[in-house]
């Protein structure tokens, strides 16, 4: 099983990915200290976005690809799944 996320933030998409891995960071929802360690990506990284016809990828997520901060989502996940070894 892999988590997909699509979170329009850095912040977001990382308290996203914490919450499948690491559990929920703000220790108020179900999985509060319950570390599912998930793999966790978001739609914009590349081994993802190559898996999705070309056309499809372009009606439904390219627009919001150019005006979102790609590269701070992207480092985020990395981040997630570097400090959770997933």
């Amino acid at each position: 099983m892999v988590v997909l996320l699509g979170s329009p933030t850095p912040e977001s998409a990382e308290v996203y990915a914490r919450t499948v891995t690491e559990g929920d960071p703000s220790w108020v929802g179900p999985l509060a200290g319950i570390a599912l360690g998930l793999p966790v990506f978001h739609v914009l990284e590349e081994e993802v976005k190559s898996q999705f016809d070309a056309a499809v990828y372009q009606e439904q997520v390219e627009i919001m690809e150019s005006v979102l901060d790609t590269d701070d989502i992207i480092a985020a996940m990395k981040n997630v799944r570097e400090a959770v070894g997933v």
